[in-house]
């Protein structure tokens, strides 16, 4: 067929999903027509409402000036932005319509540096012009080229030239990176700032704390830090915000125990809401959290802790999310209330993944004294690698793409001719839930009079915001003006409560009277979610205050054991895991049981994105999310297995036997990159606990065979040795075509396992059933083929191989491969890894279709490949994986070169 010639290897080499129906692609159907394009690929790329418009206004990695992270808006209009890794510029923006030629840009030098080498302010993850001044959070270690170092900076100009000249350092950070600081938002009132930092970011001495700082794990899981090192430079109090004055003189600490959020907003109501991340390594574990959006709250804690150690949204202690997102990077987060938007979308949070490209539209609804919330996908790109964006002085929304050195870009998106919705919105009055949380609030930050006698009462109000926030105003008064109240305290919620903040702030010897005092609630006539609230109470003093003498830990456990097994998988988590700590009697055996029969809770991990749905968008992350769906480890029995690792007493033989076979078969499940040593190091541990005579057969049975030293599967293939590089066409033909000869075949063969091309493809048996079988490919196309189409896969895409974007009328999209369809739906397969699961679209659902432009293959496999394994790789697809062939002759084998 001339298909084959015209994009001859693309064809092969995509992650196409074998699938061989193409009846979609015969069908003209008006639904399956191409929309007309614009004149600029980017902009054709994006997916907007109806009636918006969106601009690419200039390029900063066309004019090599970097990768743009962060942006604000001065007091003359003018747009200044940040290089991750270099300087600051300033922009004069063309009006909505106007040629975007028409944009005037300037490097900022400060004083009167002006070095195009040496940086005298940049790389900021954080910029905010207020107090007639520019704040900048820099984000990185001096350096020669920077001698500046993480921290708050302010930038103001003294002599009314337009030019910054004096820079004052308002507090160093220690904390760099990704993970580092990040952004400066300016208060509701316009009278003080807030910013906020990620993991690696020590809390700095603050001048005042809203809840009595304190950085414990809390968790009696075992605790197991990530296996591939990234818990050894995170901080355990997770990321955290603080708020200052305009010179920087008084800080407060307000919320921590995130994971890595890197933007924060206000909506009309003056209520904080960030943008929370997960950590995608734990896929498919159950620690693992969805990227969320979160009501920040005064003294909000939100759980993150290292490794098994995160705690469950469920447990009082930290605050639950407003929205679970699903996977992806947060960057950005602003309130469209300034945008001259409609006023759905001037009411609702903005909110920016990196990773998939999405720009989502968060609907908020007043819920008590807090927010329900649903998320609209408003913008999306692939790929779109979203970093900061603002509502701009005109009322429309900006945005800036890049970051990690990518391809970097300046959008503007406005509606119809940006003169609709601009007149004020009257504010969303509070509820009365949200006004008591408020008055609450104001007890918060230091001993206050009153504080005690206002909040008890609201220790057990319906309102988990309420309660949260009256513990934490009685948990900053002087401890021993409320603990009798707790020992005396006859009411089991409020009685709950008390003993959590008790097990925070109380002396170790109280729990001695506080065990007991909470064993006189009946369980029993306790709701499902105050059962989850007592048990995290006897978690929290045992881990604060110490495990109990023998006969104190024996009646916990006896008052606890009868109702384990409870009634949900939230339930028996808490409990299996204080049962097993405590040496509960049956503990083994009960957790035995509901190892092998455990079955996750879907309704209570829904996300407002569906994972499926992300893995087209961006092949690099996708590639994990795919293989994950296609084999989903079991969550709840996960849990189980990590528990029972530190159970030494109340085995059997046969139900130690049914243990360590269980990590055996636990090997064959795909999660997160670090999912394999999560499992080996319970596995590990467990394996410390039994006798030396029986560690051999115990270390066998449980899968010893099936990892390496690392913790990691044993595939048998050596990692690339590189050093890599960014490899280009022209490059990579030239060194092919300097000669392949006496290539070594195993070599090639473990270049084709971990460049990834054995997770789709097959030659001559080995590797996946995803894409096509390559082992002919030699026969057919050429060197300079096959290495384009693996260097740069979506230049040219075949109509049959590419998936397809469906829009949706909810203002939605999926992104999968249209597999069949009929007058009522479409069949389309989204996971190359599973290319046999279907997902039914129904028409009258669908807004409209297109082909993407963006090719599923993961450009860059071979980057890691110095030259020789490059050779080797090539040497070992053009044999099709033929050990006989001539261009291995009289190569030495893999190990002796």
């Amino acid at each position: 067929m001339t298909t084959f010639r015209k994009t001859p290897i693309r064809l092969l080499l995509l992650i196409s999903f074998a699938l061989t129906t193409a009846i979609a692609c015969s069908n003209e159907n008006e639904s399956t027509q191409k929309a007309h394009g614009s004149a600029n690929p980017k902009i054709d790329a994006l997916k907007l409402p109806d009636n918006f418009k969106a601009e690419r206004l200039y390029s900063p990695g066309d004019n090599k000036q970097g990768s743009w992270v962060s942006m604000t808006f001065d007091n003359k209009g003018r747009m200044i932005v940040s290089d991750q890794y270099g300087f600051l510029y300033r922009l004069q923006l063309p009006a909505v319509g106007e040629d975007s030629s028409r944009l005037k840009i300037e490097q900022l030098h400060i004083g009167n540096d002006t070095s195009t080498q040496h940086i005298t302010m940049g790389y900021a993850q954080g910029l905010l012009y207020a107090f007639n001044s520019l704040y900048v959070m820099v984000n990185h270690n001096s350096d020669e080229r920077f001698s500046k170092g993480s921290g708050l900076y302010r930038l103001q100009d003294t002599d009314g030239d337009d030019q910054f000249d004096k820079i004052t350092l308002l507090k160093a950070l220690d904390g760099e990176g990704e993970h580092g600081p990040h952004s400066i938002v300016l208060s509701p009132d316009k009278k003080s700032i807030y910013v906020i930092a990620g993991n690696f970011t020590k809390i700095p001495e603050m001048n005042n704390y809203k809840a009595p700082p304190s950085w414990n794990i809390d968790n009696i899981l075992p605790f197991i830090k990530d296996p591939n090192g990234h818990d050894n430079t995170v901080n355990i109090h997770g990321g955290w915000i603080a708020h200052i004055d305009s010179t920087g003189a008084n800080w407060e600490l307000v919320s921590s125990g995130f994971r890595n959020p890197f933007d924060l907003t206000f909506n009309d109501a003056g209520d904080m809401f960030t943008y929370d991340s997960d950590m995608e390594w734990d896929f498919g574990t159950p620690w693992y959290r969805p990227t969320r959006i979160c009501q920040v709250t005064s003294g909000s804690e939100f759980g993150w802790r290292p490794g098994t150690a995160k705690w469950s949204p469920s447990y009082p202690d930290n605050l639950p999310a407003v929205l679970n997102i699903g996977q992806g990077s947060p960057t950005n987060l602003i309130y469209g209330g300034q945008a001259h938007f409609p006023e759905k979308y001037r009411r609702s949070l903005f909110a920016f993944d990196w990773s998939f490209g999405i720009i989502y539209a968060i609907h908020l609804e007043p819920d008590g004294a807090s927010y329900k919330a649903s998320a609209e996908e408003f913008l999306s790109g692939s790929p779109l690698p979203l970093t900061d964006g603002a509502i701009g002085p005109d009322g429309a929304l900006y945005f800036l793409t890049g970051g990690r050195r990518l391809e970097s870009d300046l959008y503007r998106v406005y509606y119809k001719n940006n003169q609709s919705g601009n007149a004020p919105l009257p504010a969303t009055p509070p509820t009365a839930a949200a006004n008591i949380r408020r008055q609450l609030e104001a007890y918060h930050g230091g001993a206050k009079p009153g504080a005690i006698a206002f909040a008890w009462p609201y220790l057990k109000h319906e309102d988990r915001f309420i309660r949260f926030a009256a513990r934490v105003a009685i948990e900053n008064q002087p401890v021993s003006q409320w603990q009798n109240k707790v020992l005396q305290e006859k009411d089991p919620e409020t009685l709950i409560q008390g003993s959590i903040a008790l097990a925070r702030q109380g002396k170790e010897d109280v729990k001695e009277l506080l065990l007991p005092q909470l064993m006189t609630i009946h369980y029993t006539q306790l709701t499902p979610a105050q059962q989850i609230d007592l048990l995290r109470a006897f978690e929290l003093i045992l881990v604060r205050m110490g495990k109990p003498d023998a006969p104190l830990a024996a009646q916990v456990a006896a008052y606890l054991d009868p109702y384990y097994p409870g009634g949900s998988n939230d339930i028996n988590r808490s409990l299996s895991k204080i049962l097993v700590y405590l040496d509960a009697p049956k503990a083994v055996e009960k957790t035995m049981a509901l190892l092998t029969a455990a079955k996750d809770d879907t309704a209570t991990n829904k996300t407002a994105m569906q994972s499926a749905d992300l893995i087209l968008r961006n092949p690099q992350y996708g590639l994990d999310i795919a293989g994950m769906l296609s084999k989903m480890p079991p969550l709840q029995q996960t849990w189980y297995a990590t528990v029972l690792c530190q159970a030494q007493n109340g085995w059997t033989p046969a139900l130690q036997d049914q243990y360590f076979q269980w990590f055996y078969h636990a090997f064959t499940f795909k999660g997160g990159h670090s999912f394999i040593g999560f499992i080996n190091n319970a596995r590990m541990k467990a394996l410390a606990n039994v006798p030396k005579k029986d560690f051999a057969r115990f270390n066998r049975l449980s899968g010893d065979s099936l990892v390496n030293s690392n913790g990691n599967l044993a595939q048998g293939f050596p990692q690339p040795q590189g050093p890599g590089r960014q490899w280009t066409v022209d490059d990579a033909v030239k060194i092919i075509d300097s000669g392949l000869v006496h290539r070594n075949f195993d070599q090639g063969r473990a270049m084709f396992a971990t460049s990834l091309c054995s997770s789709c493809h097959t030659i001559r048996g080995e590797g996946g059933v995803a894409g096509p079988d390559l082992t002919q490919l030699g026969t057919r196309f050429s060197t300079k083929d096959i290495l384009e189409a693996i260097i740069d896969p979506s230049k040219t895409i075949s109509d049959q191989y590419a998936a397809t974007v469906f829009s949706l009328k909810n203002g939605g999209s999926i992104l999968g491969r249209l597999v069949s369809q009929d007058n009522e739906k479409y069949i389309i397969s989204q996971n190359p890894f599973a290319p046999q699961e279907h997902r039914e679209l129904l028409k009258k659902e669908v807004a409209g279709i297109k082909t993407s432009t963006v090719s599923v293959m993961l450009p860059g496999l071979i980057n890691r490949l110095n030259p020789d394994e490059l050779k080797d790789l090539v040497a070992y697809l053009k044999s099709g994986g033929n050990r006989q062939d001539t261009v291995f002759l009289g190569a030495r084998q893999l190990g002796s070169r």
